[in-house]
């Protein structure tokens, strides 16, 4: 009887312990699903909640592919916040070095514009290639025109269309500043000089409105990245070579550069960001912004070019 009462006890205290030990058990395995649930979702948070403001200004031939893409990306990022602007891609560089912007558009490497020590801080992301084209008022009656020509025209030794070919028409430049990413790839890379600003001459800051000149001034000229070029204006071949996405990813067409988007050391996580979707393929592929709005992905280009502009396949 006693032996009995002692197996009986011990049983129970057994079933007791077996119990507990379920208990905490159950507990622990709901704690860990909590904390898991409750990283996934602070995580989840973080990047729903990426925020931010990012001020990307320079380059006018880059602004409208940057306009359009950070648009898309504030539509799926409400939390950022970015404002693109002009000045051309000496402004852009400037203000990203002196940390008024986060972003500086540049047509241009930031050694060709900038002091060594002030270029060596800026981070280079490289997110399109964009052509140049001489471009000219519709009634001139030239469809191409050689580098010496353009020279001729641009230093003021040839002043009016039917001295290459044209009607009897008084040439009226139509120029972008010093400042400007595109004067100095068009100098660097079609006519191989710098050039004077001539007394007579146009000067303009921005690409849009260079178009407009041109296609509203009699005898005009001008040049203008791709994105720009419209059926307002006519676009002039070089040597006989059209300024298409073909002879410029081939080296075919020599006057192209690089699109940088130049950041002071490493961004921000919202400008990283942005950066990132820059160069992702819903922007860089065949159906993308960058091919759609008339630049190049820098993916097609078979062949490279440095700051000193040596070109390499």
């Amino acid at each position: 009887m006693k032996k009995s009462l002692i197996v009986t006890m011990a049983l129970t205290l057994s079933l007791s312990l077996a119990a507990c030990g379920n208990n905490n058990t159950n507990n622990g395995a709901k704690n860990g699903n909590a904390a898991a649930t409750n990283n996934a979702t602070t995580n989840n948070t973080a990047s729903a909640d990426l925020s931010g403001s990012i001020l990307a200004a320079g380059s006018t031939a880059l602004q409208p592919l940057v306009d359009q893409v950070s648009k898309e990306f504030m539509d799926k990022n409400s939390g950022v916040s970015i404002q693109v602007q002009g000045g051309g891609s000496g402004t852009g560089l400037t203000q990203v070095s002196e940390g008024q912007a986060q972003i500086g558009n540049s047509d241009v490497f930031a050694e060709e514009k900038l002091d060594a020590d002030k270029a060596a801080e800026l981070v280079d992301h490289q997110v399109a290639v964009v052509a140049m084209a001489a471009v000219t008022n519709k009634d001139v009656g030239v469809d191409s025109l050689t580098k010496q020509q353009l020279v001729d025209i641009f230093t003021g030794k040839v002043t009016n269309w039917k001295d290459v070919g044209g009607k009897d028409e008084k040439i009226q430049i139509v120029n972008r500043p010093s400042s400007s990413g595109t004067r100095a790839t068009f100098e660097k890379f079609a006519l191989g000089t710098k050039t004077e600003d001539l007394q007579g001459s146009i000067q303009e800051d921005a690409s849009g409105t260079v178009k407009k000149l041109v296609s509203e001034t009699p005898g005009a000229i001008g040049y203008l990245a791709l994105s720009y070029l419209d059926d307002s204006i006519a676009a002039v071949k070089y040597e006989g070579v059209e300024a298409n996405v073909d002879n410029v990813a081939n080296g075919t067409y020599p006057v192209w550069a690089y699109e940088h988007m130049y950041t002071k050391g490493e961004p921000d996580a919202a400008t990283k960001a942005f950066l990132d979707y820059m160069v992702s393929e819903d922007v860089q592929g065949d159906q993308g912004d960058v091919v759609e709005m008339g630049y190049i992905p820098v993916s097609k280009m078979e062949v490279k070019r440095d700051a000193q502009g040596a070109v390499t396949k």
